[in-house]
């Protein structure tokens, strides 16, 4: 009986270590590192938000808790619904600590990939995310749709490591006006 309590003790101290504990690198004995506590996104938006506007830019804004336990490493960003397919100027993706309204220190973006078959863009950023920063992501559209509507973008959150586990953080909303929904041309 005694073995049971003690190995329970155990286990219960090894678990509450982690999570009081959060600065430890997390990290499965596969090697894949994951986040202690959740991204969060905060907000989608654009520029502009008329139909068949040019190079609009989509800004995503995610808050890295200070209790994450890993900096951030890349995002990827997956058009969910929306009638058209959305072209992206890949070389001209940026990215800031802040808000698009209160924008703070430049990061740089190493590299943004385009999978057309699953509408993914993934954003790899060559400055880490330290735990306890709000950043924003923003890509610049070719145009925007030619027809109005609601479009969903997932957004998935990825730590730094050779084999990191991603987080859905959720779906961000853009609704385009004008064309075909009868709000303005």
């Amino acid at each position: 009986m005694s073995r049971i309590i003690l190995g329970t003790l155990i286990g219960l101290s090894s678990l509450l270590t982690v999570i009081a504990n959060p600065s430890l690198g997390l990290k499965l004995k596969d090697g894949r590192t994951f986040f202690s506590q959740s991204p969060k996104l905060v907000n989608v938006m654009t520029t502009f938000a008329g139909t068949r506007i040019q190079r609009a830019i989509y800004y995503y804004t995610i808050d890295l808790p200070e209790r994450s336990g890993q900096p951030l490493r890349y995002v990827t960003i997956q058009k969910r619904q929306g009638s058209e397919k959305i072209q992206y100027y890949l070389d001209k993706t940026i990215a800031f600590e802040g808000t698009p309204d209160h924008r703070g220190k430049a990061l740089t973006v190493q590299q943004t990939q385009w999978d057309e078959a699953t509408q993914t863009l993934t954003i790899i950023l060559g400055t880490l995310v330290a735990p306890g920063t709000t950043f924003s992501v923003g890509v610049k559209s070719k145009r925007n749709p030619e027809y109005g509507g609601i479009y969903l973008f997932g957004v998935t959150a990825y730590p730094e490591g050779e084999n990191p586990l991603g987080l859905y953080l959720g779906s961000g909303r853009i609704h385009f006006y004008g064309g075909d929904d009868g709000d303005f041309d």
